[in-house]
């Protein structure tokens, strides 16, 4: 079988700074690996569909090593690059980073220069790369599709404020009655409109902090919630199948 990406890119970006959503599709053989390991056994079946991250901790690794800033973000894409092939070998069907929030503008200059370089230049690698994965390969229907959205200026609060906007104008103009207004109507407001798996069933959150950071402020109502002290950087593939593997072992509620 092979598998795909779809990659989605610019959730929250303001002119001059938005970035047109990008729809491509990577296609690459899986390698021939387990499911899982010994150490953390794993259930195809009960994989979460949509795994949200906060890439957190990309600063602090830099500085323990004596490094500069740009290279714990630099090793941050790294562990990026890990974890779309690993959730893309998995099976997950959406994987939503938390790439750059809103509140990071007030992030000294040179911090924020190095950061939209780094997006600009990993991306345009990336997209690159996709570009010639999916002229070397031909298509097919029975592909399995990873759907990666990158939040970039995200702010979960504003995502609310944009949709109850739309939807006013909406009601302004006559489109819709105002008694129309439910969650299903709502969220089709809402930056994550873009999948057919809008709420996250897992999100992990790296560097040891213990909150969710106006990411996701909505889609997160029933989400299993998953801390870990590892740096975005050391972030890798057992870490994060012991974050699956205790996220298979819960049993999940959607209610108090």
């Amino acid at each position: 079988m092979v598998s795909s990406l779809q990659i989605r890119v610019g959730l929250g970006l303001p002119e001059p700074h938005r970035s047109s959503s990008v729809d491509l599709i990577k296609q690459v053989p899986p390698p021939p690996r387990a499911l899982s390991s010994a150490k953390h056994p794993l259930l195809r079946e009960s994989m979460p569909r949509h795994v949200a991250v906060i890439m957190d901790g990309n600063r602090r690794w830099a500085r323990m090593r004596g490094l500069p800033v740009g290279s714990g973000y630099e090793a941050g894409l790294g562990a990026l690059r890990r974890m779309v092939e690993l959730s893309s070998n998995l099976g997950i069907r959406v994987l939503t980073v938390f790439a750059f929030s809103s509140d990071n503008w007030f992030r000294p200059k040179v911090e924020v220069d190095v950061l939209m370089a780094l997006f600009d230049r990993g991306l345009r690698e990336e997209l690159q790369n996709l570009a010639l994965l999916a002229n070397a390969i031909e298509t097919t229907k029975k592909n399995s599709k990873l759907h990666l959205i990158i939040a970039v200026n995200y702010s979960g609060r504003s995502d609310v404020v944009q949709a109850c906007q739309k939807l006013a104008v909406k009601v302004k103009d006559g489109v819709i009655e105002p008694g129309a207004i439910d969650e299903v109507a709502f969220e089709r407001e809402l930056g994550t409109n873009c999948t057919d798996f809008p709420h996250p069933d897992l999100l992990i959150r790296t560097s040891g902090e213990l909150r969710v950071s106006n990411f996701l402020l909505w889609q997160l109502a029933h989400t299993e919630l998953y801390f870990t002290e590892s740096l975005w950087p050391d972030f890798g593939e057992d870490e994060f199948l012991q974050a699956l593997s205790s996220f298979q072992e819960r049993q999940r509620r959607f209610g108090c």
